[in-house]
């Protein structure tokens, strides 16, 4: 029997060639620009790009959260056409399944951070179908919140080395600047000013940060990881990037004129300032120094809302509390279930003491879990915010006792400032069906593992030992 390998003929190998010609051309014929002519370059990457995937399954993971969550390509439109986030997420799903239940190379774990987080995940959904507003709530859940829900545990199962840490802190410093100074540039330019003076970006496109309370939100995440940078022992390169990027997205809220942002701001700065400045009335004073200027260079005194022109309590003030009444009345009457995610504003009419002609917001992390999830959610989410800050306070203790890695150190810090400032910003900013607590809670649930399982000893500290200088 002859050994030869038989080759195709001529004619095969044209039809075989005509073949994928015809495939790799007929998305120009058959998408619209600009798709059409980046179709062929995608079709040319994609081998590559599915190795990476599977071989690096955290890195599309964190693409996916970045884009989500900072909305890169509402920020920059010239991507917007290129659908990233849906791009990016059923191949982050299907990488997950893949490294979970077949290659198991993800070893899933349980923690009481992620207890926590599903007890409030699952009360919040059973709470979808008693909405008051079932369809707006439904429309929430399968829009976001259930993909924040996957992404939190995948964040705490995928990330597992320092290494991947630092990539996590870097990229949320990068997207953070990067939307820092188109906000910048809009406020210099004029564009798309609200109010008159506070900065927002692609309003026009109906953006998430086209609302500047929403805005300073988004840039005071980031502000947590890039300040810890700054007192980090990770080298001059890393520190004038913490360096840097601070003063971009300070900048940044500056514009937005929060007093959400502006709280952010203090509880950021206060607790790594705690950590690494020995005189703490001297850092007091500095902090009630710090908070006056920047309430004055924001210029909330001279807001159109909340102005100081205002008599008594500022009109934006009083209309958080006349928000924050709602709230407590949507709780007291539906207390088990609340009035159903998203549902808020639907029913602010209905709850109100103060009518003006239209619905508002609520203004606050708190009264907006307690009005939407009733007491047994707010219970929870509560208690799952305090476990999370007494949690990252003991991995740093741990971490430190232990001489484990400064990328660790640095990320522990991080990860407590970054609630901190969570749970100030919270009292004016609405964040609690969000992206930012749930990134850090996956976070801190994966630093929790990584100090059960990694550093070489634990010696038991004070939680408060990661705030000793």
């Amino acid at each position: 029997m002859s050994s030869a390998r038989v080759m195709p003929g001529r004619a095969g190998q044209l039809a075989v060639a005509g073949t994928a010609s015809l495939l790799a051309a007929a998305p120009l014929f058959l998408l619209p620009p600009p798709l059409s002519a980046l179709a062929p370059l995608a079709i040319a990457i994609a081998p590559v790009a599915v190795v990476l995937a599977f071989r690096m399954p955290f890195a599309l993971c964190l693409t996916f959260i970045v884009f989500s969550f900072f909305r890169i390509h509402e920020a920059f439109p010239a991507l917007y056409s290129l659908r990233i986030p849906s791009l990016v997420a059923a191949p982050t799903l299907a990488v997950l399944a893949w490294q979970i239940l077949l290659s198991r190379e993800t070893k899933p774990f349980w923690s009481r951070e992620l207890a926590y987080f599903s007890g409030f995940f699952v009360l919040t959904t059973i709470g979808v179908a008693f909405a008051v507003n079932r369809p707006t709530a439904l429309t929430y859940w399968t829009a976001t919140y259930w993909k924040i829900g996957i992404m939190t545990v995948a964040i705490a199962w995928l990330v597992r080395t320092p290494k991947d840490f630092m990539w996590a802190a870097k990229s949320f410093i990068i997207a953070g600047s990067a939307v820092a100074a188109v906000a910048i540039s809009n406020k210099l330019q004029g564009i798309g000013l609200v109010e008159g003076t506070r900065v927002t970006i692609s309003r026009e496109m109906g953006s998430v940060l086209g609302d500047p309370n929403d805005l300073a939100l988004v840039l005071s995440f980031p502000l947590a990881f890039s300040a810890s940078l700054i007192v980090s022992r990770l080298g001059w390169l890393n520190r004038l990037l913490g360096l840097v990027s601070s003063g971009l997205i300070i900048w940044a809220i500056v514009c937005t004129q929060s007093r959400g942002g502006l709280l952010a701001i203090l509880g950021v700065a206060g607790v790594v300032g705690w950590r690494t400045v020995k005189s703490k009335a001297l850092l007091i004073s500095a902090a009630l120094v710090a908070g006056l200027v920047l309430f004055a260079a924001m210029g909330i005194n001279k807001r159109a809302s909340g102005g100081g022109h205002e008599e008594g309590i500022d009109e934006s003030a009083m209309g958080r509390i006349y928000a924050w009444g709602a709230a407590w009345k949507m709780a007291t009457s539906r207390p088990l279930t609340g009035v159903g995610l998203d549902n808020f504003v639907d029913n602010y009419f209905f709850y109100s003491d103060h009518w003006d002609g239209m619905n508002h917001a609520v203004h606050s992390t708190w009264f907006n879990v307690l009005a939407e999830t009733g007491f047994p959610g707010f219970i929870v989410f509560v208690s799952m915010v305090v476990y999370c800050i007494r949690s990252s306070l003991r991995s740093g203790a741990s971490i430190a006792s232990a001489r484990g890695p400064p990328e660790m150190y640095t990320i522990t810090l991080s990860l407590l400032a970054g609630m901190t400032g969570f749970c100030l910003a919270g009292t004016f900013l609405t964040q609690g069906f969000t992206w930012p607590i749930y990134i850090l809670i996956g976070l801190i649930a994966a630093v929790g593992r990584y100090v059960r399982d990694d550093l070489p000893f634990e010696e038991r500290l004070a939680p408060s030992a990661i705030l000793r200088p």
